[in-house]
């Protein structure tokens, strides 16, 4: 009996040294960890329940799960992706606004204005809203340099870049600096072919009288070669109260045309000029006139400004034709160009006779003259 109760007593010795040897610390740590175990699916239910909310709170964005490993352990994560916007269309142009671009014409024109016309008989050969007035942008640097060459100033005078020819209007970007010394000659050349600003300006600005007698001026002249549609307001065509017509421009283009040297700075690639006394090369805004481009230009001049649209006038040749050609309030930095290559290959396929039996369909705004001087094509188009 004795020895029986003995081994009872070494077996719960045993059983309860055995139960002393676990660290409570563990236990408490399997609890703690059951503990995290049930509580996480509420926890990560709630999170979900507060992305559903945010959602539907924010009907354009997207939630969007995705599993990533962090220490080894993957784990579900919820990112919120937002649907960016169309980018909003680009600002109407004064052509837009006044429902110019619901003209069609025969050629898909990008432009919502065009002319072009016979330099040596002023014989109308395609227009298109042709004698609408409208914001021409640097087109104005043009009867800017007819003023200047036709006032007989001294070309070599130095001229200063001053603060009254930064442009606080469109704050255009410019080469030249307060400060900076050009002969007019330089100023002119950069003006018409590099389309400089702060060039424009000066030249206005150091016409005898000042800036206000130099817009006049060139106003007078407009009024002199018929250019009834037209108004300056200052010599750089950045103030959108610089308008004319094609029409108009077309005449101006004839009289600068006059002058080798407006031939001459508008129509080179690139140049260089002395500025504060150092060579500095320049180069063109219009591609056209390269000679790779296939191009014969004699005058050229580009613009563009929001409310004008791109714009550019020029004088070529086109299977031995010398055209005056203007297109204006075109849509995209390239739809000038494309343009006028639309234009150039249309007076390529030009037949000498019969062309209006096949010139296709015009619309109201749109005249197509036969080369022979048969008259305008009109006709209406779905608009």
């Amino acid at each position: 009996m004795i020895g029986e109760e003995m081994k009872k007593l070494v077996l719960a010795a045993l059983v309860s040294a055995l139960c002393l040897s676990v660290p409570f610390s563990v236990v408490q740590a399997a609890d703690a960890n059951q503990a995290v175990v049930k509580k996480a699916p509420a926890k990560k239910a709630v999170k979900k329940a507060g992305v559903r909310r945010q959602a539907a709170a924010q009907p354009r964005d997207k939630v969007v799960r995705r599993v990533v490993t962090v220490r080894g352990k993957k784990k579900a994560v919820y990112q919120r992706q937002t649907r960016v916007a169309a980018a909003a269309p680009g600002r109407p142009t004064m052509g837009d606004l006044a429902g110019l671009n619901l003209t069609r014409d025969p050629l898909d024109l990008k432009s919502n204005v065009a002319l072009v016309i016979d330099q040596n008989n002023a014989e109308v050969l395609f227009e298109k809203n042709a004698g609408v007035a409208l914001p021409i942008a640097s087109i104005t640097k043009m009867m800017t340099g007819l003023v200047v060459v036709e006032a007989g100033l001294d070309m070599d005078e130095m001229l200063t870049v001053t603060d009254d020819d930064v442009d606080r209007e469109k704050f255009s970007s410019s080469r030249l600096t307060v400060g900076d010394r050009l002969t007019r000659r330089n100023m002119l050349h950069i003006a018409l072919m590099s389309s400089e600003n702060r060039a424009a300006s000066a030249l206005g600005r150091n016409y005898p009288g000042g800036l206000p007698a130099f817009v006049e001026a060139m106003n007078a002249k407009a009024q002199g070669l018929g250019m009834t549609d037209t108004h300056y307001a200052d010599s750089t065509g950045l103030n959108k109260q610089n308008v004319a017509s094609a029409r108009d421009l077309a005449k101006l283009a004839m009289a600068a045309y006059e002058h080798p040297m407006l031939r001459e700075f508008s129509t080179d690639a690139k140049a260089i000029v002395e500025r504060n006394g150092r060579p500095v090369q320049f180069g063109t805004t219009n591609g056209l006139v390269v000679p790779s481009s296939g191009w014969q230009i004699g005058l050229q001049k580009t613009g563009y400004i929001n409310e004008a649209g791109r714009c550019v006038l020029m004088q070529a040749v086109v299977e031995g034709r010398a055209v005056i050609m203007v297109l204006l309030d075109a849509k995209g930095t390239a739809a000038r160009v494309a343009d006028a290559m639309r234009m150039k290959k249309w007076l390529t396929a030009l037949k000498p006779a019969g062309f209006s039996e096949s010139a296709g369909a015009g619309a109201p705004g749109i005249g197509v003259m036969s080369p022979i001087g048969g008259g305008s094509v009109q006709s209406p188009v779905g608009m």
